[in-house]
């Protein structure tokens, strides 16, 4: 007998999961039928939540406890939002106003929704892989000694199978079996539909092999307790043979016709006038829709058995849990379901089978089978929701006013060098700043300059594992030595498990109430790789730090697939993500600096009135750098400097009163925009030389001084405002980088100048630096030319002007 059948929980659990299913689907029904209509589609996505009731219910009010974190099918978003609801974490006003504006949000969002979302979830398939990285992160607590006392929770993904068609869940799944996962459960939703059709046949026992061929102890629930006990009456063989060999469309297709259509279709190919047709036949219709629908994943004892079973190891575990999407609806198994709404016919049928009176939809046990107070009690003391909200905090780690800077002695330095002497010195000192933080990077720690950091720091390894180079006595610039407590994560070569892993590192602090400072590496043009992570990671307000090198044509051996071009663009664009593009290791060090104490920022209030950005809220930092070594500048990092430096912008040749034109460069630029700088002041004394480090806080601080204005706050300036308020508006502005000029075009519309932007739109191609600068135009002669040709329509207004 399945042990969950005996399961006091059960009359309690059955009820909740009747409630949770009726407020889901009222829920939807609501914001498309009964809200005032707005021009859209609203949506909901009814049968989706409808295959998840009895899973989600199972976990919520049983299986987890207050430790374990949950990624929720997107599409499950409704079933969510009614389980906080009973749960007292959701309002009835946010439910009413689900896929409104500061509503429940269509997907669960940890950073708009006020129901404790542990991990967003809406671009498919990046919430499962989240759980597996965030199970990694806590060994990585756990071994440095970190957790107090706390005991160690599961990471779990409720998964639609079709989402097991994205790419970055195998990538995850290579990455956790290399870093031996523990503490992760993946519960598929089996339901066999995807969002147009009917998933393949045979795909249950494709998932089966690669889960296990990757070290994952596999659990599969096919069949519920009606049909186990069908299948215990003579003739239930061929029953079972029967439902096992039949095709997934088929399946569905029945489901939706209903038990006179199972009846039919099962005398007309297994009745045998004996016990198989004597199984059928004791059933009325009703019994035999039930018995044909109750798959393992909405049986509740199946369900409690599995999670229970499970529960006693730390082993990865993937429950493919079979499900009718759209179960107990009218909806259920039609091939169009998944998009599709019950009508307010529909819904009114439904709406009287589970004995809701009207004007009472929103009663949390309205129609319940069992005492209101009862089922409070039982959630009151689910272990889930035991302890509260759980959305832990950690104090902020200490950062000091500067960063040691190698001094470059006169030699040439890049920033990308410049960023790994700068984590070299840090790791020299036993500090909080050290201790706190973990640098990971996709197989190119040594080509991003990470190495010195892991020679001092190790990598991580819950077990450890000797440099085998080092005994052999082989000599090695690296030392390769992993152990519990190595301060780097070395990952396989998947840009997207980079993003996710630093989405994971930067939420420690709310996962596990350890704050960590994540820094990840990556070659600049393969953001794009992992921009669908990277959004997701900014979206869940994760916090950390990626170090984007080498970047842009400076690249200029590698070639255009190597060359990035519209990275500074991501930059500016992304929210949530604060960038910037030094070209001095001081500028750096500065920089970084600050990035340590930004990402751990989480205030609130008003901006900050010299700069107009919210920098109190914090964010995560982009650098992006360069390989390119460049003569570095002989000065002090005054404060007034520093600040600058930070807030986007300085004068490295101040601009006299009568300019005509103005250089502004970004990058690894900077020595052809110098250089160009000197040729046009031999006969332009008053020519200024802009040093941009953050096109994106420049623009970002511009646009909230506008804002700021147009409110009434009529003396807003921002930082690149007040920078260019001493130019005449006749005064030409030339725009420089190795990047998009998009990037810094905009700067003509702060104050109205004339501007000419210069930077890479094409793909570019081997050669050195200066072909491909000279080829782009984007080198000394091509920035005097392009200052000549914006600075002439000074002369011209002039003319003009005279008598």
């Amino acid at each position: 007998m399945n042990a969950g059948m005996t399961d006091p929980r059960l009359p309690l659990l059955r009820e909740l999961e009747r409630r949770v299913s009726w407020l889901a689907a009222w829920t939807i029904h609501h914001a498309n039928h009964v809200r005032p209509a707005d021009e859209v589609k609203v949506g909901g996505h009814q049968a989706s939540s409808a295959s998840l009731g009895a899973i989600m219910t199972a976990l919520y009010f049983a299986a987890l406890r207050p430790q374990d974190r949950v990624a929720v099918k997107p599409h499950a978003s409704p079933i969510f939002h009614a389980i906080q609801y009973l749960a007292g974490n959701q309002t009835r006003e946010k439910l009413e106003d689900f896929r409104s504006y500061k509503g429940a949000q269509s997907y669960p969002s940890r950073t708009k929704d006020v129901d404790d979302v542990d991990f967003s979830t809406g671009s498919v398939g990046l919430g499962v892989a989240q759980t597996l990285f965030s199970a990694l992160v806590q060994d990585y607590v756990s071994a440095h000694g970190w957790m107090k006392g706390r005991p160690e929770g599961r990471m779990v993904s409720l998964i639609g199978d079709a989402e097991m068609d994205e790419g970055n869940i195998y990538e995850a799944l290579i990455e956790g079996w290399k870093q031996g996962l523990r503490n992760c459960w993946w519960v598929v939703d089996y339901n066999r539909q995807s969002l147009d059709s009917v998933v393949r046949e045979g795909l249950w026992q494709k998932f089966e092999q690669i889960f296990e061929n990757f070290g994952w102890d596999v659990v599969i629930l096919r069949h519920g307790s009606l049909q186990q006990a069908a299948f215990a009456e003579p003739g239930g063989d061929t029953l079972r043979d029967w439902i096992e060999r039949c095709p997934n469309q088929l399946y569905s297709a029945l489901t939706f016709q209903g038990g006179a259509a199972w009846r039919k279709r099962l005398l007309d190919e297994i009745g045998d006038q004996g016990p198989v047709t004597a199984l059928v036949e004791r059933r009325s219709d009703d019994e035999l829709q039930a018995l044909m629908v109750n798959l393992g994943g909405h049986d509740m004892p199946s369900l409690l058995d599995a999670f229970e079973k499970a529960s006693r190891n730390d082993r990865p575990t993937c429950f493919i849990c079979y499900t009718i999407k759209g179960y107990g609806l009218p909806l259920a198994g039609h091939k169009d379901n998944h998009a599709g709404l019950m009508t307010p016919a529909q819904m009114e049928s439904f709406r009287k089978q589970m004995g809701v009176r009207p004007g009472h939809e929103w009663d949390k046990w309205e129609a319940a089978g069992l005492p209101a107070a009862e089922l409070e009690a039982f959630i009151a003391q689910a272990p889930f929701f035991s302890e509260g909200t759980r959305r832990l905090s950690a104090p902020a780690v200490p950062v000091p006013e500067a960063l040691a800077t190698p001094a470059p002695g006169g030699k040439p330095v890049s920033t990308q060098m410049g960023f790994g002497q700068i984590l070299n010195e840090i790791a020299r000192e036993q500090t909080p700043l050290a201790e706190r933080i973990v640098t990971t990077a996709p197989d190119v720690t040594v080509s991003t300059n990470l190495g010195p950091w892991v020679n001092r720091r190790g990598l991580f390894a819950r077990e450890s594992m000797a440099d085998t180079f080092k005994a052999e006595r082989i000599p090695s610039t690296y030392s390769w030595e992993f152990g519990p407590k190595g301060q780097h994560f070395e990952l396989g070569i998947a840009e997207s498990n980079l993003m996710i892993m630093l989405s994971a590192l930067g939420l420690s602090h709310s996962v596990n109430g350890v704050r960590l400072l994540p820094i990840g590496t990556v070659y600049d043009p393969f953001i794009y790789r992992a921009a669908d992570q990277l959004n997701y990671a900014c979206y869940q307000d994760a916090r950390f730090m990626l170090v984007a090198t080498p970047s842009g044509v400076t690249l200029a051996p590698e070639g255009g697939a190597h060359q990035s071009i519209g990275t500074p663009l991501i930059g500016m664009a992304q929210d949530g993500l604060c960038s910037f593009e030094p070209a001095f290791v001081d500028e750096l060090a500065e920089i970084m600096r600050f990035g340590f104490d930004y990402m751990q920022r989480n205030g609130e209030g008003d901006p900050d009135e010299t700069t107009w950005l919210r920098d109190q809220t914090g964010g995560s930092v982009y650098l992006r750098l360069s390989t390119r070594p460049l003569e570095q500048p002989l000065r002090k990092m005054t404060a007034d400097l520093a600040r600058d430096v930070v807030n986007g912008a300085y004068w490295m040749r101040p601009p006299g009163p009568n300019a005509s034109v103005v250089i502004a460069y970004q990058g690894a630029v900077a020595p052809e925009a110098i250089a160009a700088t000197g040729l046009l002041a031999e006969d332009r004394r008053d020519v200024g030389l802009l040093a941009i480090t953050s096109a994106d806080r420049l623009n970002a601080g511009w646009q909230a001084a506008e804002r700021a204005r147009q409110r009434g706050t009529h003396g807003a300036m921002s930082h690149i405002e007040r920078l260019l308020a001493p130019l005449s508006r006749d005064c030409g502005i030339v725009t420089v980088l190795d990047g998009h000029p998009a990037t810094l075009a905009w700067i003509g519309g702060v104050q109205g100048h004339r501007v000419k932007a210069l930077g890479v739109e094409h793909f570019g191609q081997t050669g050195t630096i200066a072909d491909l600068y000279r080829h782009h135009g984007i080198d000394a002669n091509a920035i005097v030319h392009a200052a000549q040709a914006v600075s002439a329509g000074r002369t011209v207004r002039y003319l003009k002007a005279l008598p």
